[in-house]
This record gives structure tokens, sequence and C-alpha cells, in this order.
């Protein structure tokens, strides 16, 4: 039944789930069954499989849910054959509670004190002859607490009123019709206008229910939780529910009066309030739903963004008065070296600041210069440029300066992985040694961070902090498989995120690693202690050996497939270590050719391909932008102007781009093509960098809004879609419409302001130019 169900849901044959359901039951992880049993489920990705482990578990709980109901309207002797069926087909949590509705224990309501005073026939004599005279007929039935005609009129008003609200028919069509036609107003609550400014497009605001995207539910709902706006749903007119309610019940209410008043005032008493907060709910749930999707894309593309490769990196985390914080790191991450210098205000120290940088790079021999972007961050990267001028000036090899995102490193360096991994380092040095290494490998950095801190989310804070969790977790451990791991070069903390691997034994992994040295085979594996044969299983596959004992032990090939590759390697005529690589051998075999009753033509077709390109790297190729030379902040922009920048979010309205002013401009979805696009992921990902033209500035709101289509001119608002530019710079990551708060959490720095820039800064090169190039030769760089 499950199955099946999940199966239409996906459009996929019932069989491939029912396949995926049992795997995952048996514990095999959603990585190992997508890559290693495409025969079982029919080749079933790692996104449709989450989506079945999901679903699976919805549908578990609406059947326990199910069974509860089931057994407490029996307990009370009203279990129907009709209701259980009702019951056993509703296929919604809402639909359930719907039906459960009229069974459940509640407190005693004043329908239920009317009928105990027996004016149940009096609803029903005046519902069966709507031309009756209701005063006429209450006097019938006046008794105690309902001494005269009005009282006994109000209690049987009630009691129909009561059944209006538990019918579980009625009470869904009313929902299902409230969505489809209502809309959600918005106003802004009086003396808030200046204080809720950032709110400021919703200060007057009207638009239907099915219209609004996720970004604007959860600016509106953020807006009225901090007091700013005043939420309304409008439901629209009266009279088609008030129609619908008489329909289902066959009142006369062209005949009555007062079946008339009593259907209004059911509909805006009881059916209009409990059908509201029921669509305030679905709202909520489509915007969470939207925003998890944003989130979870935006992060896979953070983690999957091209590394720098294993080269020496000098990490810099700019910063003014308190200076900036130095750490060089070698090939592998290992920290080498630190320093704190001060070249910005109000020190001003800059000479020796490029003295200092340049021993460091010359002493350690360093390739990269990763400049966190926070504040300070382009005086720093000056400051790094001209180090590395000066560095190939005197003949040695110019580091290569790139500003690197720095959302959640302060996070990163007070954890207590930090303190773990540096138990005598400054927390703030910390940060830079973060910064340095995120530029080599993005991913065996970043997974070392909460995925919220990583600052790629919209409204995250103001979502279902379980599903988000659950939802970010799935996406680095879809990243760090489909990557692989280095197993002899893995932080726990990577390994952890490894199929089949949990933090006791990627431990374990680390610790047996320091005690016996480098793995040069997979096998060793199954001596870590607490590696068993399940976890051997689902994790071997993705922890890589580069140059081990066995050269298939350095792909993506799983060691149960090893006797493929053999029948391979002897079909051809070749070993093992000359076919790998070899394309024009691999080239003409066919995958049926090597099948049998284990491994079928997927997951040799998957062999033949990991053969011809072993442990290949699926990430992009290393680039990084170009910052336009006199732009350090947003007075520097003007319209007309066009950029280069870096991706660094993609919201459901447009994406953000970091252009090196200190405050991310706001493409949105209507600048982004001359095509019309349904989501911004669709033309950019987080970490691309892009070609923009600045459409339009906003000094003192710090917008910047900017175009992907280079042709479009400033000024013209169907350009742009008049929604400007986001707040998302250096201090809180703003978002959403214009002034929609984005939720991705305070960034701990405050923004740029101040300090000499340019060619004219304290400490510009000219003067020391001679004597830094000869600390520099004698230093090692150039002949002297």
């Amino acid at each position: 039944m499950i199955a099946a169900t999940i199966a239409k849901e996906i459009s996929v044959p019932t069989h491939q789930v029912e396949q995926a359901l049992k795997l995952l039951a048996e514990g095999n992880t959603v990585p190992f069954i997508a890559r290693y049993r495409k025969e079982a489920t029919g080749g079933l990705d790692d996104s449709q499989l989450r989506t079945i482990e999901e679903r699976a578990g919805y549908l578990r709980e609406l059947a326990e849910r199910k069974e509860t109901v089931l057994a407490a309207i029996e307990e009370q002797g009203k279990l129907t054959a009709d209701l259980r069926a009702l019951i056993q087909g509703a296929e919604t949590k809402a639909r359930l509670e719907d039906l459960y509705l009229p069974f459940k224990k509640r407190r005693k309501t004043k329908a239920d004190i009317a009928r105990e005073a027996g004016l149940e026939a009096l609803t029903d004599q005046l519902i069966e002859q709507p031309g009756i005279d209701p005063e006429a007929a209450a006097q019938e039935f006046l008794t105690a607490g309902f001494e005269d005609t009005k009282k006994a009129l109000e209690g049987a008003r009630a009691i129909l009123i009561d059944r209006f609200a538990l019918d579980a028919d009625l009470v869904g069509k009313v929902r299902e019709r409230m969505f489809a036609e209502g809309t959600m107003t918005a106003q802004v609550v009086a003396g808030k206008e200046q204080e809720g400014s950032k709110f400021k497009d919703y200060f007057d605001f009207s638009e239907p229910f099915t219209k609004l995207p996720s970004h604007r539910i959860l600016a509106l709902l953020r807006g009225e939780s901090e007091g700013v706006l005043q939420l309304g749903l409008d439901a629209g007119e009266d009279a088609e529910y008030e129609h619908l309610i008489a329909q289902r019940f066959e009142l006369d209410t062209r005949a009555s009066a007062w079946l008339a008043q009593a259907v209004h005032w059911g509909w805006r008493t009881k059916l209009y309030i409990s059908s509201g907060l029921d669509v305030r709910m679905k709202l909520k749930e489509i915007a969470e739903e939207g925003a998890l999707q944003v989130f979870a894309t935006n992060l896979r593309d953070v983690l999957l963004a091209a590394p720098a490769g294993q080269r020496a990196t000098l990490g810099l985390d700019p910063g003014y008065r308190n200076g900036v914080k130095c750490a060089v790191v070698d090939d592998t991450g290992k920290v080498l070296d630190t320093a704190v210098v001060y070249p910005h205000q109000p020190q001003n120290r800059w000479k020796e600041a490029v003295t200092t940088l340049a021993n460091l790079c010359a002493t350690h021999g360093v390739e990269l210069m990763a400049v966190g972007n926070g504040t300070a961050s382009r005086e720093s990267e000056k400051l790094a440029q001209e180090v590395a001028a000066l560095i190939a000036q005197a003949g040695g090899a110019k580091p290569t300066t790139v500003v690197v995102s720095e959302s959640g490193a302060s996070v990163y360096s007070a954890s207590q992985l930090a303190a773990d991994e540096f138990p005598d380092m400054d927390v703030s040095l910390r940060g830079a040694v973060s910064i340095a290494r995120r530029l080599q490998d993005p991913l065996a950095e970043l997974v070392k961070i909460d995925p919220k801190a990583i600052g790629v989310g919209q409204y995250q804070h103001d979502v279902n902090q379980a599903a988000l969790a659950r939802t970010l977790d799935g996406v680095v451990e879809d990243a760090v498989n489909g990557v692989g791991v280095d197993l002899n070069t893995a932080s726990a903390p990577l390994l952890e995120r490894v199929a089949g691997v949990n933090a006791t034994i990627a431990a374990n992994i680390v610790a047996y690693r320091d005690d016996n040295g480098s793995f040069s085979s997979r096998k060793q594996l199954k001596k870590v202690p607490r590696l068993g044969p399940k976890a051997f299983e689902q994790s071997a596959g993705f922890l890589r050996i580069n140059g081990g004992k066995d050269p298939l032990d350095g792909s993506a090939v799983h060691p149960e497939a090893y006797p493929v590759v053999a029948k391979i390697a002897a079909a051809t005529g070749l070993g093992v270590a000359d076919l790998i690589g070899n394309g024009r051998a691999l080239e003409g075999l066919n995958p049926a050719d090597y099948t049998d009753e284990k491994f079928g033509v997927p997951t040799v077709a998957d062999i033949i391909a990991e053969l011809e390109k072993p442990g290949r790297d699926p990430r992009p190729e290393f680039k990084t932008a170009s910052f336009t030379e006199g732009v350090e902040k947003v007075s520097d922009l003007t319209p007309g102007m066009v950029v280069e920048g870096t991706v660094t979010n993609v919201a459901a309205f447009g994406a953000f781009v970091d252009v090196g002013v200190h405050q991310d401009g706001l493409v949105h979805v209507s600048a982004m093509s001359h095509k019309f696009v349904s989501d911004p992921h669709e033309v950019v990902r987080s970490g691309q960098v892009v070609k923009v033209k600045v459409m339009e500035v906003d000094v003192e709101r710090k917008r910047i809004g900017l175009s992907l289509r280079l042709d479009d001119e400033p000024g013209k608002p169907d350009k742009t879609g008049g929604r400007g530019g986001g707040n998302r710079g250096g201090g809180n990551r703003g978002g959403g419409r214009p002034g929609g708060n984005q939720g991705s959490g305070n960034r701990g720095k405050k923004p740029a302001g101040g300090g000499q820039r340019g060619g004219k800064s304290p400490g510009s090169a000219g003067p020391a130019a001679g004597s830094l190039a000869d600390a520099l030769r004698n230093a090692g760089f150039g002949r002297g």
C-alpha cells in the first residue's frame, strides 16, 4: 500500500519503490543504494530515494494514527462500516483529523448544553419546516437555562453550527475553496513604519494564496511576528461559502431568515476561523518546503564548489582595529605558521604588514592567498595583491589572490572541534585557517561547520528546525559521497559524512591511521575497531586510497565488484593497472558481456566509466572573480557599470552577488534572462562567477539592483521588476523581497567603513619596494 502510493506520486513502477524500501529497512544508506544497487531500484537517484524515505515515514505515521483513531471510535461504540472505510481511505493527516473531529473528547460546549436541554428537536424542526415561525416554535422548548425564546433559538443555532463544524466533508470543502480563492492581505501596524522599513513592500499588500511564493509567505509571517505587519485572510465572497454550507445540509435559507442567519453566523464565527487557521498552516508548510529546497540547492552548490587544489595557502581573516589574522597551511591543510598584521586604521602599519606577509609567502612557498570577504576585505585584498606583485617583481612565483566567503568561519573557530584541533591557537587565528582550507577544498572544510551557519539559507530560522537539519544532513551526505574521500588525509568530520561511518568509526579510522601510518589498501579498513562488515560494505566504495597496493582502491569501483574488473581485464588481455585510464581499450566494451546474477548492465556500465576516468572529481574547474579596481563600497557603484562577482546565494526570487563592496547585490529573477525563468537555479548557482550590470544603487539603504542581461538599460523598471537589491552584506544578511530579512544569521561583522583606500593608502608600495625586494631575495625569491 505504502509503496504503491509513493510510486504513483513520483511516477515510477511500484516494484522499484518496494526494493528501495526493502534496502533502506536493511540498514543501507541512500548514497550506497543510489550508487551500488541500481539493478534493484531501477536506477533511482539519491533525490528520489530520500523522497521515498520521507514519504514512507509520513505514510507510516498516518497508518498508525488511523489505527489509534479507529480504536478510539470503536471504544465509544460509534464505529460503523462506512466510517471505517472513510478513515482507512484518508490520504492525509488533515482529512483523518476531520473525520475524527466529531468523536474527540472535548470540553462541554454551548451546543452540548443545548442538546442536554432537549433543543436538538427544535433545531431539526426549524430545518424541516423552514416556513415556521421560529419564535412560536421555540415556545415549546423553554426550559432551565433557556427560559425565553431568544435563548432557546440561540441554543438551537449553536447545535446547527456545531454540526457544520463537525462535518468532515464540509470542513474539507470550505478549506479547499478558501485556499483556492482566498487572498493574503497585510497592513503596517500604526507607528511601525520607520522601525519596520525593511518590510515596506508589505505595508499595503494583497495577493492570492495560490500565487504567494515561499519567500514572500515567510517575509509576511516574520513581519507579523516582529509586530510590524497585521495580516488578514480574505476568503472571498461570504455568499459562496454560505451557499456551500446550506447546500451540504439541504437548508432552505430563502424560506427561513433564521436558517440564513444561522448559516452566516456559522461561517463567520466558526468555519471561517478554523479554515483560516488551516490555510495559514498550509501556507507555512508550503513556505517551509520551498525554503528547504532553496537551502538544499544552495548548500549543494557551495559544498561542490571548485576546489583550488592542494597548494600552500595563506588565509587572511580581515579586520581593522583587531588586525588581519593570517595563517599559512601546506598542501595538505596542515598549519605551518600564523601572524597578525595591522595594515588598516587605526594602526595603519601597511609596510610592516606587506613585509610580514611577503616573508610568510617566501618561507612556505605560498601559491594562494585566501582573503575573507567580511569587514576590510577589499583593503586586505589590495594588501595581498601588492604582496603578490612584489614577490613577482623579486623573481618569485606570484601567488593568486582569491576572495573567499567567510560565512561560518567564526562558528568553526569557537567550536569544540576547532578547540580540539588547535588547543593552543587563539580563536581569531582559527578563522584564518578555516578560510585558507576552504579555498583548497570547500567540501572538506565546510563539513566541519553546522550547515545552517554557512549562510546560504532563506529564512532558515523561521522553518522547522528538525526538517531543516534532516534536509541539510542529506545534502552534505550526498555531496561528500558524490565526490569521494581520501582515506589517508580526510579529517574525522569529513569521514563521519561517508555512508556507513558514524562519529565513533570516523575517530577510530583517524586513530588507526595515526598509530599505523597511511592505509595502503581498503582491506585494512576491516581492522579498524567498530568498523564491521555492514559499515565496510556501505563505506568502502566512497573511501579512496591514492597510490595504494591495488589501483582500484583509488577509484569508485566497490571492492565487491573487483571480480568484474578482473573479468574485463582478462577479456582485453590487459592487467588491471593497464586497463585503468585506457580509453581505447574500454571504449568498445559491451557492459552486457560482463554481467552476472549479482551485477547487471547499470553497474557494469558504471564500472567501465569509472575505469576510464578513475576517481574523477565531479566538481567544476576552479575559477575566481576579479573585482573591479576602485570599486570598494556601495557608493563606488553607478548604474550602467558592468562588474564581475560571485553568486553567494540563490533564493526563490533571485540571486545575490558579491561584487566586492561588502554588500551583496540582488539580481531579481526577472533580470536573469530574456526568457521566462521560473527558478533562478536554472540560470545560476552559488559560487558561480558572473558578469552583471548595475541597474540601481541605493546608498542609504545599502541596496544594489543588478542584472545578468548586460544589454539592459538602467532606469527602466520592467527590467528589474522594481524589487531592488536585497540587504545582504557584511552585517545581517537580509533578503526576501527588498527588505525581507533573509534570516541566515548575523555574520558577526560590521559593515566596512572608514579607512584610507586606493593607491595612496598608508604603506602603498613605492618607497618600500627596493628594501622589500631585498628581503624577499634573502628569503628565497629571486637571485639577488
